[in-house]
């Protein structure tokens, strides 16, 4: 629907300040920016992160005693959605070198560069090849690609800035030493970046970024780079083989402790296939619709840690999990799209953000928690109070895409965000005239499984890579670092894997005695008891409607 009048009362207030705006950006005057020692007090009171009750420690596990959100213990306190007694692993009804489970951007690059290293790969995923946050990813990748102006290493002490100075550095150095050849390797496979005339690409800045080195392909980045890889991939049709709506319930190890494949589940027909595979790459992404704190999300259906709560089942420890990313700008009106993703690339063009009078309360390119959390500051009660009701009730605040129009030239907003303009366009609403209304929005997993640098668990042979893992990006991550991280790491990963199976001997007897330890410590421990995970899909049912539902299954869960 397009703004109502009362806020279309309020965007007068927008615009009667909107003209000394871009002139102060024309001269290059911004907001002031907050000192380091200003960012701490703005977080610990308004960033969700550290509301009081909404973590708890894990009581069960490899990381026993860590506390991090309620949601993500509910789903690792779980027992395991299949019975260890009624499977047989004696027949497996999929073999292969290397199985990936999940097919968005990590588990993609993985698969090619193994299938380039001589590996035969099984991609599983729960949804369709390409069904990930890659896709949905808008605002760009980062590269120090620049000579003379950038390079890794102001890449690097970005990256540390933001994640807080307690990323893992290993991590860090070895994603921006790669980043430069990732991007060449994407534009090789046919990637489209947004270039000049003269064919260099387009670069802007992006929020804690100290140099413009946000490589693009307009607000649909993402959407390009997962065509891409996902058609480089299927090229390789007499290497890499793909299951899709078979997502991963369970590993599989040897008599070793060694990885010896999975348990996957048919979503069509609800049977349950055993892959036996010499390597394992988890690469299932993030954890949006677990809805944390009853955030909106601008993650795609199936993010729901699976991959989390069965490598953690299986003794994988998991880092960083006690912070989540709140993407600053999401939308919040019209309520038929709350939750999708507004790119950071907006604030990078210099898109202001501003409360109900008009004003510009916080400097646009922030780092994203310090972002997010002065945005809820704005509109909270308890803060500022300044936030832009909506007419269901909730607040936000503008973002204001028509003086990127006035700064850089009539058409700019049209040409650079063809996306987020055909979405609005739908609800009558022209985002190169009026502003967009926002609020933050759950959007990533800041931490997951520890991993080192070659993307090795301490299981041997079984890799991770992509958001599924925690360390490179500490506590907080900057834009542009999610889709290097999936292509850096996610090569690695599928490389690493290969190798290891050429120095492989044979898989011992496999086994799920782990699954019937770990429910064995869920029994044994005081806390519910009849969960179960992964997940695999979010619930949106009425809750009045559930209660009579007496026969409901567990999406096909043997007892």
């Amino acid at each position: 629907m397009p703004y109502p009048e009362q806020l279309k009362k309020l965007i007068e207030k927008v615009e009667s300040t909107r003209s000394a705006r871009v002139e102060r950006k024309r001269k290059g005057e911004e907001f002031q920016a907050l000192k380091l020692e200003e960012r701490d007090p703005v977080l610990r009171n308004f960033h969700p992160d550290f509301i009081e009750g909404t973590r708890r420690e894990i009581k069960v596990g490899p990381s026993k005693g860590y506390s991090i959100s309620n949601e993500m213990v509910d789903i690792l306190e779980a027992k395991s959605r299949v019975n260890p007694d009624l499977v047989d692993l004696t027949q497996p009804d999929f073999e292969t070198d290397v199985l990936i489970i999940g097919a968005g951007g990590a588990g993609t690059a993985a698969a090619i560069l193994a299938a380039e290293n001589g590996a035969k790969v099984l991609i599983a995923t729960k949804l369709r090849h390409g069904d990930a946050n890659t896709m949905m990813a808008e605002g760009g990748i980062q590269a120090g690609d620049k000579v003379g102006k950038d390079s890794p290493y102001y890449h690097y002490l970005d990256i540390f800035g933001g994640g807080h100075f307690v990323n893992d550095p290993e991590m860090v150095y070895t994603m921006v030493r790669n980043a430069p050849d990732a991007l060449k390797w994407l534009e090789g496979l046919g990637t489209t970046f947004s270039k000049f005339e003269d064919g260099t690409m387009k670069t802007m800045h992006g929020g804690g970024t100290c140099r413009k080195r946000m490589h693009y392909a307009a607000d649909i980045t993402g959407a390009e780079i997962m065509k891409t890889i996902r058609d480089e991939a299927r090229n390789h049709e007499d290497m890499i083989e793909v299951i899709e709506f078979c997502p991963a319930v369970e590993l599989v190890l040897d008599e070793s402790g060694r990885c010896a494949g999975a348990i996957l589940y048919n979503l069509e027909t609800s049977e349950y296939h055993y892959v036996r595979a010499k390597a394992v790459i988890i690469a299932t992404g993030g954890s949006g619709r677990l809805h944390i704190q009853g955030f909106m999300t601008t993650n795609h259906y199936g993010a729901t840690a699976d991959g989390i709560v069965m490598a953690y089942r299986a003794g994988v420890p998991i880092s960083f999990l006690h912070t989540v990313q709140y993407h600053p700008t999401g939308v919040v009106f019209p309520e038929q799209a709350e939750g999708i993703l507004i790119t950071e690339k907006f604030r990078g063009a210099g898109a202001n953000l501003l409360n109900i009078q008009g004003e510009q309360f916080v400097y646009e390119r922030e780092p994203r928690d310090v972002e997010a959390a002065c945005i809820i500051r704005e509109c909270s009660p308890d803060g500022r109070g300044n936030g832009v009701p909506t007419p269901t009730g909730k607040f936000g605040v503008w973002l204001d895409s028509p003086m990127i129009d006035l700064l850089s030239g009539e058409g700019t907003v049209k040409k650079e965000f063809p996306g987020k303009c055909i979405l609005f366009k739908r609800f009558g609403i022209d985002i190169s005239k009026e502003p967009m209304l926002i609020h933050p929005t759950l959007h990533y997993q800041n931490g997951g499984l520890d991993i080192n640098k070659r993307c090795e668990t301490n299981i041997p042979g079984l890799y991770a890579a992509g958001e599924v893992t925690g360390g490179v990006h500490g506590e907080n991550r900057l834009m542009g670092n999610s889709l290097l991280d999936v292509i850096v790491f996610g090569r690695i990963a599928g490389e690493r894997a290969a190798e290891y199976i050429n120095e492989l001997g044979e898989l011992g007897k496999p086994g799920l005695d782990h699954v019937k330890r770990y429910n064995e410590e869920i029994e044994a421990a005081d806390i519910e008891k009849d969960r179960i995970a992964p997940m695999l899909l979010p619930d949106y049912s009425n809750p009045e409607v559930r209660e009579k539902q007496l026969t409901k299954d567990y999406f096909g869960t043997l007892t």
